[in-house]
């Protein structure tokens, strides 16, 4: 597929926002339960804010580092090297193709680290320490998680002040919903009580499946307005473009699937006054 011309047509004006506010708000994105578009959901929301003009931040915490890659970063030190004294997370950013876009990257070698750290008094608060003099850089730092409950997943929930879930429209994508608020309770009682849900994010949507619509609908009875508006289709660009190392608004800006990461984005931008 050729690459293709950014549309920013329906990101916000940069011009028109307000300076960063003096602390930036961290996100996790996690669930867990695999292959729900956690990583896809990170890369372009990430991506799509970035060119309405906001800093972001994403750190990868996945051992997989598909965030990484998916940004054509080489997977390598980073974040392991955050976690084992030898760099500051500031240190460890670097700057993607996309401006005012940074990673902090993902390798193997996380896997590592929850042996490595199991004897370390207040384990699960060290990336919180890292972050805390970096939240005023950045309008958002967005935490990739692993698709599992560990050491790496409790320090983003440790550090972050909320939770988008992306989920897939299918029956067991509900309970790894109920997985996860499970998960969430236990941080808040003992950890982070003021962390909430930012948002559910409904993804590989298929309006032609009965179940699609049905998940959908359920959903929005349960949890209301936490259910984002913008609605995350099924779309073969945004599962070709992390293979080319690029966000879908760089590899196919014209694609749905790019085109509704925008519109997140711009829901985003619109809840705290800057759509």
């Amino acid at each position: 597929m050729e690459e293709s011309t950014i549309v920013t047509e329906e990101v916000p004006d940069e011009s028109t926002a307000k300076a960063p506010s003096p602390r930036g708000r961290v996100v996790a994105v996690a669930n867990q339960k695999g292959g729900v578009g956690k990583t896809t959901t990170t890369i372009n929301l990430a991506a799509s804010l970035a060119l309405a003009g906001q800093e972001i931040l994403i750190i990868d915490t996945d051992p997989q580092g598909n965030s990484t890659s998916g940004l054509g970063i080489e997977r390598q030190g980073g974040l392991y090297d955050v976690y084992s004294g030898i760099c500051s997370l500031e240190d460890a950013v670097i700057p993607t193709e996309v401006e005012h876009l940074s990673i902090v990257p993902s390798s193997v070698d996380l896997l590592a680290v929850e042996v490595e750290l199991v004897d370390r008094t207040g384990r699960e608060k060290l990336l919180n320490e890292q972050i805390e003099s970096m939240r005023g850089k950045y309008r958002y730092i967005f935490i990739d998680c692993p698709p599992s409950l560990g050491l790496l997943t409790l320090n983003a929930m440790v550090a972050a002040e909320s939770v988008i879930v992306p989920m897939q429209c299918e029956y067991y994508a509900l309970e790894g919903l109920s997985s996860l608020t499970r998960t969430l309770n236990l941080v808040r009682s003992a950890f982070n009580p003021d962390l909430e849900i930012e948002g559910i994010l409904l993804t590989m949507y298929d309006a032609r499946n009965t179940l699609s619509r049905q998940v959908a609908e359920e959903l929005k009875s349960h949890f209301g307005d936490k259910v984002y508006d913008t609605i995350i289709p099924r779309n073969v660009t945004l599962a070709e473009a992390p293979s080319h190392g690029r966000p879908a608004l760089l590899y196919d800006a014209r694609s749905k699937g790019a085109q509704s990461y925008l519109s997140l984005a711009k829901e985003m931008l619109n809840e705290i006054g800057l759509g």
